[in-house]
């Protein structure tokens, strides 16, 4: 039942930003940097596994990972040298990077 919860709650999130970004860019954009999904996956995920040593070890690695996802949109800031796809394929390419950073951070707090 949480799973269908989950579905349709992230679902909603996504579809109505993606609707109202043509109209709303800026304020799409605010909405989306939010923490959405972590404030949908905590508490659910507590709710389905009732161990909050998890859940907590989970919002610290969001964390640590949140500045390093960035590496995502250091394409998108260079405008004149990529398309669209281009700058976007670059910074899928840059996340397989950004995640062994992390691996390597959270291992080292341990």
């Amino acid at each position: 039942m949480l799973v269908v919860l989950n579905t349709l709650v992230s679902a909603l999130v996504i579809g109505v930003a993606a609707w109202l970004s043509r109209r709303y860019p800026v304020s799409m954009g605010f909405l989306i940097a939010l923490p959405l999904a972590t404030m949908l996956v905590l508490p659910l995920a507590y709710l389905q596994h009732k161990d909050p040593g998890s859940v907590f070890q989970m919002a610290r690695s969001i964390l640590v990972a949140l500045p390093i996802t960035l590496l995502f949109f250091v394409p998108f800031l260079m405008r004149d040298r990529f398309s669209f796809w281009g700058a976007y394929a670059l910074g899928c390419a840059l996340l397989p990077v950004g995640y062994l950073v992390h691996r390597a951070i959270m291992r080292a707090l341990g």
